[in-house]
């Protein structure tokens, strides 16, 4: 998972990209950079970290230009502390193309076979993203063999592309001297979306909150299989580049990962996690008596709305029963289960009064490897907690994630072929209450604008294989999933990783 942004301008956009990167900042901690385009120059900067450490003025100064895009970078595939993979990824020819990506290719390692065999194109990191980049390049090479490059010869090359891609990729794209590129995958997997300024403007980018917080106008999503291409003069291009496409969001994005402000292809996030306290008051109650609980605290920050909702249709008192130190480093991969202890206590701190004497219901959005609700259980207990219940708004997450967040193997996995009773027993909770898949997926349904009685047309599901096992794009194997954990983020053993999918939310 990362965020993307790109814009076309009468005016610099080197501000506008980096406020937007800012806005997107939670999709990805690792890397940031920015590109622009003034004639036929581009001029980048990207570095790993933060995007206010990655870019000083003197950095800003050196990106002039009306056209440009960004990324902030949240690592799936091969070395997160690779400099060189750090986007936007560059190549020459044809015209000299630029790009970022959002998302995971499933069949990188054979693409990137077919570049070398038959392309005849090097590629030279492990990047599935770089391989993305060759495989646009190339194809915008066949579709413009003798012919100027017009929206018709980029749909063209667009079309090739989805052919030869599997997985989930959200582009934005910059083609030298001819405009910009955007377009989603055949399922829109990950998200994207369109916005116009008063002065005519245009923004996309991966969440509407990044338009919206900047004053731009939401027009639309980008279609699952659709291209967008935005030309030098601000004139929009479309066209529908997939020959069946489906609309089969993440429901991760709804859970986790994107901004509760954000509304992603129609449904709001912050509706959809209200819908998902009110499916799991359901759960609760048929597990505990609603009468042994004295307080339900969420667990920061993503379970917030949850464990509001959850609070009012149970009648119990909702407080804040933790403290968030925002100045420290992030946990998600650690050297050692001491370390990791450590970073979740530096992160968290209870309210002992909250606590002390009670019987306590923890809300959490999710729950992958279990070892930070076995943390903060204990801290609850620590702080005097007679009972200590975990209620969390998803489903037991028993897969991996091939589609572009950094989900652990089976085997790392705390639900992975274990009960809810022996998962319980190794948090070290009272009881454990999960979501249902089936009523996970109805609820963040519900809150997409819907006609009377029924889903809405466009969508047909959702991606939601990390609960449910189904890999929606059907080319994902055992065999499949062994070759990708093998290009995971290499993590250096002596740093913390920096990724998005702290356990749980704390960015």
């Amino acid at each position: 998972m990362c965020g993307i942004v790109g814009v076309v301008s009468n005016a610099p956009v080197n501000q506008l990209l980096y406020d937007a990167l800012l806005l997107l900042q939670h999709r990805g901690q690792d890397a940031a950079g920015i590109v622009t385009l003034l004639e036929r120059k581009f001029f980048m900067h990207k570095a790993k970290g933060m995007v206010k450490d990655v870019f000083r003025t003197r950095n800003m100064r050196a990106l002039p230009g009306n056209v440009g895009l960004g990324q902030v970078r949240y690592p799936t595939a091969g070395n997160a502390y690779s400099e060189e993979e750090a986007q936007p990824f560059y190549v020459n020819a044809p015209f000299g193309i630029v790009l970022v990506h959002n998302g995971n290719l499933t069949n990188a390692h054979a693409l990137r076979a077919e570049l070398f065999s038959t392309d005849h194109r090097h590629t030279n990191t492990e990047s599935d993203s770089e391989v993305l980049l060759n495989v646009l390049a190339h194809e915008l090479e066949r579709s413009t063999r003798g012919v100027p490059l017009h929206s018709e010869e980029v749909f063209a090359a667009v079309k090739s592309m989805h052919k030869r891609l599997r997985g989930s990729y959200a582009v934005v794209s910059m083609i030298s001297g001819h405009g910009l590129l955007a377009f989603r995958d055949p399922y829109g997997i990950r998200p994207l979306c369109l916005g116009r300024s008063a002065d005519g403007t245009l923004m996309v980018a991966s969440e509407s909150v990044a338009l919206e917080g900047l004053g731009f106008k939401f027009e639309r999503d980008i279609a699952p299989g659709e291209a967008i291409f935005i030309d030098l003069q601000g004139q929009v291009h479309s066209h529908q580049c997939a020959e069946a496409p489906t609309l089969n969001p993440c429901i991760f994005e709804f859970v986790y990962l994107a901004r509760p402000d954000s509304t992603l292809d129609g449904i709001s996030v912050y509706q959809a996690r209200l819908n998902l306290g009110e499916t799991l008051a359901k759960r609760v109650v048929s597990t505990v008596p609603p009468s042994d609980i004295d307080v339900i605290i969420p667990i920061p920050e993503s379970s917030r709305p949850s464990a509001t909702q959850l609070a009012h249709l149970l009648g119990i008192p909702y407080r804040e029963g933790f403290v968030k130190n925002r100045y420290v480093g992030r946990t998600f991969i650690m050297p050692g289960q001491g370390e990791r202890k450590k970073s979740v206590r530096q992160k968290l701190n209870a309210i002992a009064s909250e606590f002390k004497g009670r019987n306590v219901l923890l809300v959490d959005d999710s729950i992958v490897r279990g070892t930070t609700s076995r943390e903060i259980v204990q801290m609850a207990r620590d702080a005097g907690a007679r009972k200590v219940y975990l209620a969390s708004a998803a489903p037991p997450v028993r897969y991996p994630n091939v589609y572009g967040i950094d989900m652990p193997t089976k085997g790392e996995l705390v639900a992975h072929d274990r009960t809810v009773e022996e998962i319980r027993a190794l948090i070290g909770c009272d009881a454990l209450i999960y979501q249902d898949v089936d009523a996970m997926k109805r609820a963040v349904m519900k809150a997409a604008p819907a006609p009377a009685g029924g889903m809405p047309s466009k969508f047909a599901g959702f991606e939601a294989s990390c609960f449910d096992g189904v890999y929606v794009t059907g080319d994902i194997d055992t065999e499949a999933i062994n070759r990708m954990n093998g290009n995971r983020p290499r993590i250096e053993e002596t740093e913390e990783d920096a990724s998005r999918l702290a356990l749980p939310n704390m960015s």
